[in-house]
């Protein structure tokens, strides 16, 4: 396989088509390279448009939706990030890239091992990751800039929006499948909180994600 081929190939044919027109989070999918944060037995499909498993059950987002989670975030250099799920690591080098620095969780200690080598192969130093449940609150105890969910919630907790910095941002995948919605909640300087629907989508359950009242017979 031609590696840079494919990846150009991502990118015009998966995530362009997909609204993700800004050059900087374009130019950022050609400078970490994806195929290192992929589990080796499933590096020919690291540029493919699926979801890839990295074990426990878990599994990397498409590359169109990792691209507009950047996209709409609009990450500045100034600002800190916290990420519930860590996962492979690979969004996690995209928003340290943009950011000034990216704190972590991952609920699974083989998940986050592996994430670590793979964020210290890529070169990525401005992160600290977390080991623990972070489904309904930030581990951390300062308030961040931007947060972002990357399993889904059939309800977003109010704890996220309690840590938002005034001009925050919270990205999140909400609902039950097969109707889930991605949403961008906006924390302004002096007004309620605002919220906006991006895309449909279906994205796998964060572990222990907080669950609304339900109906029993």
């Amino acid at each position: 396989m031609n590696i840079e081929q494919a990846r150009f190939n991502m990118i015009e044919q998966q995530i362009r088509t997909w609204e993700v027109l800004d050059p900087a989070v374009l130019d950022l999918l050609f400078e970490v390279k994806r195929e290192l944060f992929v589990p080796p037995e499933h590096r020919d499909l690291a540029f493919a448009d699926l979801e890839i498993p990295i074990g426990h059950g878990e599994a990397m987002m498409q590359p169109k939706v990792e691209a507009r989670i950047l996209q709409e975030l609009a990450i500045q250099p100034q600002e800190n990030v916290y990420e519930v799920g860590t996962g492979s690591g690979y969004l996690t080098a995209l928003l340290a890239r943009r950011a000034r620095h990216v704190t972590s969780a991952e609920i699974h200690p083989g998940l986050q091992a592996r994430a670590a080598a793979n964020l210290r192969a890529a070169g990525a130093a401005n992160i600290t990751l977390l080991e623990g449940d972070s489904a309904r609150t930030p581990l951390a105890e300062s308030a961040f800039d931007v947060i972002v969910l990357t399993g889904s919630t059939p309800i977003l907790p109010q704890a996220f929006l309690d840590r938002l910095s005034p001009g925050g941002r919270v990205f999140a995948v909400v609902g039950d499948a097969p109707a889930m919605k991605a949403v961008l909640v906006r924390h302004p300087m002096a007004a309620a909180f605002q919220h906006t629907e991006l895309f449909e989508t279906v994205l796998k359950p964060l572990v222990n994600a907080a669950q609304p009242p339900r109906f029993r017979f």
